[in-house]
């Protein structure tokens, strides 16, 4: 029985929990309360346990409520299942409706310069997002700004100009590693 209640609670909290893992947690908290799997100094410790933890905070504070709940690494298991489980689901019924489109309205001309002009959206939202992090804190001198527009360069030019080169140079583990080099190279 308990291991029903904690998959139906973090399914639940997986399904209807929007706006990442500190808006989960009031979640996570009053499921925790309300089904009395630990104490509220526990549940605070395990928050505290899942900010410093790499990854989610809401799948991390699910996967240790999951195994102090039941003792048991199956108890982790399950709640982390449960938690991502409804997210999974979405986004592969997303993924099958747009192949379902794209295979049916492939040649028509709307819906082709439509995903083109969605490429243009998308590219504006990371260029904002990048544009956030230029700080004057973030570039400490002339040369960080090179490796920025160099980056960026990269980023942008398979969307101008279609080619096997464009596309091998602009791929993003590429783009990180070869950052991570100049920058090493550079300020080492």
């Amino acid at each position: 029985m308990l291991y029903l209640q904690l998959f139906l609670s973090f399914f639940k909290i997986g399904l209807f929990g929007f706006g990442g893992g500190l808006a989960i947690m009031s979640l996570i908290q009053m499921e925790v309360e309300r089904y009395g799997w630990m104490s509220p100094q526990e549940f605070v410790d395990i928050v505290a346990v899942s900010q410093v933890t790499p990854g989610p905070i809401g799948i991390n504070c699910a996967t240790y409520v999951g195994y102090t709940a039941t003792g048991s690494v199956w108890g982790a298991v399950l709640t982390t299942t449960a938690i991502v489980l409804p997210s999974l689901i979405i986004m592969l019924s997303i993924c099958r409706a747009y192949f379902w489109i794209d295979k049916r309205f492939h040649d028509n001309p709307y819906f082709t310069r439509t995903l083109r002009m969605l490429r243009f959206t998308v590219i504006g939202l990371i260029a904002a997002a990048a544009l956030m992090l230029v700080r004057p804190e973030t570039f400490i001198d002339p040369i960080s700004w090179v490796i920025f527009a160099v980056v960026a360069l990269f980023t942008i030019l398979p969307q101008v100009y279609k080619n096997k080169m464009t596309e091998v140079l602009s791929h993003p583990i590429l783009l990180i590693v070869l950052a991570g080099v100049a920058g090493y190279i550079i300020y080492a």
